[in-house]
């Protein structure tokens, strides 16, 4: 999949664990090791706010986009 998950990037550059984001955005930490690890199909736009909030940071931090051909197929 082209979008990958930049977020144990910003997670090392502000010296957080993975336990401590969970904690502080009252998610689990499995819930938040499945997104971690690009296990997960989706995320819900309250989420990944509140994400940002407590990292103070923008979506683009979390997420990259690799573009590829096959993103612009029509699926049905």
């Amino acid at each position: 999949m082209p979008v990958k998950v930049t977020l144990d990037a910003a997670l090392a550059k502000r010296g957080m664990t993975g336990k401590q984001l969970a904690e502080k955005m009252g998610l689990s930490e499995t819930q938040l090791s499945l997104f971690r690890s690009g296990k997960v199909r989706g995320i819900r736009f309250a989420t990944l706010a509140k994400m940002c909030a407590v990292l103070q940071c923008k979506p683009a931090e979390l997420l990259d986009y690799d573009a590829d051909a096959s993103d612009l197929a029509v699926e049905d």
